[in-house]
């Protein structure tokens, strides 16, 4: 099966129930994938036999309806599509100057249904930002604890009965993340298996009854332009993203 795809099957997983209920008709996500994708390879430049370089900046610009329309799904699409150019650049060996960075933008020159991708290639100083996802919001983790729970005085409440007052607690230490179950009732489990205290890699799924927990961390760029003295890899989450958790 080719990388278009599994490219595709990624994004179509992204856009399953609430995604799909909103594009019934009109300009559909994957389209915008695509239209990325002919970009990567337009403008991927063979820097050394070694290096193939790509864009890593990009500005999606859409008509005003379909920019009102994608908007709608706010950052968890912007992070889809992130992720899904980082895999196709490393299928393709294309590496990047610095993280990836997907802005969708109003433009009223453009004709309903179209996508116009304009791309750059820069390099910003990259820091890291640990997030919990908790039912369709996220908290950005700014204290070594964080207690998730129904109880009221939990740092993250949450509306489910299946669930303890304080439930589990996510232990952040700088450079990583633990999950600790705080004796719940019901358990919880990580990526479906049922853990008492546990490293969190990024992406990774806690579960406390009906209530879905995504342990993520972002990259933040402070916009510098320039070109990279190295290559970082196109791994999901951003290009040096191995590093900081392999090297912790």
């Amino acid at each position: 099966m080719g990388i278009l795809d599994s490219f595709e099957r990624g994004l179509e997983r992204a856009v399953n129930g609430a995604f799909a209920k909103t594009f019934k008709s009109g300009l559909q996500p994957l389209e915008i994938t695509a239209a990325l994708r002919k970009e990567l390879d337009t403008r991927a430049a063979v820097v050394s036999r070694e290096r193939i370089l790509a864009p890593n900046r990009f500005v999606v610009r859409l008509a005003p309806s379909d920019f009102s329309r994608m908007s709608t799904l706010g950052p968890n699409l912007i992070d889809e599509l992130t992720a899904l150019v980082q895999q196709y650049a490393k299928s393709q060996n294309y590496q990047f100057a610095g993280t990836v960075s997907i802005t969708l933008t109003e433009d009223d020159s453009i004709t309903a249904g179209l996508v116009q991708v304009d791309s750059s290639t820069s390099q910003g100083h990259v820091t890291w930002q640990p997030v919990l996802e908790v039912a369709g919001k996220r908290y950005p983790i700014t204290q070594s604890r964080t207690i998730i729970g129904r109880g009221s005085d939990a740092d993250i409440t949450i509306d489910d009965t299946g669930t303890s007052r304080k439930h589990v607690e996510i232990v952040w230490d700088g450079n990583r993340a633990q999950v600790n179950d705080l004796g719940s009732t019901n358990g919880t489990t990580l990526n479906g298996e049922r853990v008492s205290k546990a490293l969190l890699a990024p992406d990774s799924v806690v579960q406390i009854g009906r209530t879905r927990i995504v342990f993520r961390v972002l990259p933040q760029s402070d916009g510098t332009d320039g070109m990279a003295a190295r290559p970082d890899s196109a791994s999901r989450g951003g290009g040096d993203l191995g590093n900081f958790w392999a090297g912790r």
